[in-house]
């Protein structure tokens, strides 16, 4: 059986639940955005036991203190929209014969929320479980201080080494000396690596095999998943994808509508690998791209027009990596 694996944010929902959420506290975009650039810096360095999407992760103590909840989550989502196309795409991956699920680093408020909109049940969903309201009821009494500091820190800082220096002496020091330690080490992120371990997880409970798998995916956290893919004989796509995950993509989807993947995910069920990459060069245009060994003057215009639809479809949530 065919298996397809969407990332959701971006692919199928264009919100950041995350970034709206922190939101909700005073500077809140403005912290997550310093911390999601702190996220990639530590991707790009490869840190050890440090996967892209931890941003996830790194958040969860200033949501803490500014007594966000699962609530919270769960009302930011409610007013998510699906990217145009959606429904109807995984409606029509099913008749085609298709099992489809979803990897994502999204929280489990969000993921199952967007994954009912779309019609994909819990069960086929990987994502990252937050159970906020449990973790701000044991810390209630804790000792904010820190918090409040750090955030003062990184908002009047404008050198961005200095910011890496001072969130590393807190996420990797101060934090595990407080409370607030523990709940930070039991969130484990659904991203990069993680999503690559799921994947294999969900091809082997079907006995499937990779050269029968399609990832769709879009930023950083997607990249190791499109790359097992490909590497592995399967088709990787990258739908209004960023600098971080175009390279390891076999094809390019730049659209305001998911349906613009039928074409590829079609043509990889009459012929798999081979088939697809040649419908891609068939379509080779704005929208379409084969990206297979693409030289470096290929990639970067490919990004460039994945920029303009991803800011079309995402908004400002497409700056992020």
């Amino acid at each position: 059986m065919p298996l397809i694996f969407f990332d959701l944010e971006g692919p199928l929902s264009p919100q950041d639940n995350a970034y709206e959420v922190l939101s909700l506290a005073e500077n809140g975009r403005k912290i997550f955005e310093i911390i999601s650039r702190y996220d990639d810096v530590l991707t790009l360095e490869g840190r050890r036991d440090y996967e892209p999407g931890d941003t996830l992760k790194l958040i969860v103590p200033f949501l803490i203190y500014h007594h966000i909840s699962e609530e919270d989550i769960r009302k930011v989502s409610s007013k998510a929209k699906v990217v145009r196309g959606a429904r109807g795409v995984i409606s029509e991956l099913r008749k085609e014969g298709w099992k489809v699920r979803i990897i994502s680093t999204s929280y489990e408020q969000h993921a199952f929320n967007i994954g009912r909109k779309v019609g994909v049940a819990r069960e086929d969903i990987a994502c990252t479980r937050l159970p906020l309201n449990e973790y701000s009821s044991e810390l209630k009494n804790a000792d904010f201080q820190i918090i409040k500091e750090l955030e003062k820190r990184i908002l009047n800082e404008k050198d961005e080494q200095k910011i890496v220096r001072i969130l590393d002496d807190f996420f990797f020091s101060r934090l595990r000396k407080t409370p607030l330690g523990r709940v930070f080490s039991e969130v484990t992120v659904i991203g990069g690596q993680r999503k690559v371990d799921a994947m294999q997880r969900f091809v082997e409970s079907d006995w499937g095999d990779f050269r029968e798998v399609a990832a769709v995916g879009d930023s950083i956290t997607d990249y190791k998943m499109l790359r097992k893919v490909k590497e592995s004989g399967g088709v990787a796509i990258v739908f209004n994808g960023n600098a971080f995950a175009v390279p390891y993509a076999s094809v390019g989807v730049a659209s305001a509508t998911l349906r613009s993947i039928l074409p590829i995910t079609s043509a990889f069920l009459r012929g798999g690998r081979k088939e697809a990459i040649e419908a891609a060069k068939s379509l080779e245009s704005e929208n379409y791209s084969c990206l297979e060994n693409a030289d470096e003057k290929k990639l970067g215009q490919v990004i460039n027009t994945h920029k303009r639809y991803r800011m079309l479809v995402r908004g400002q949530a497409g700056k992020l990596g």
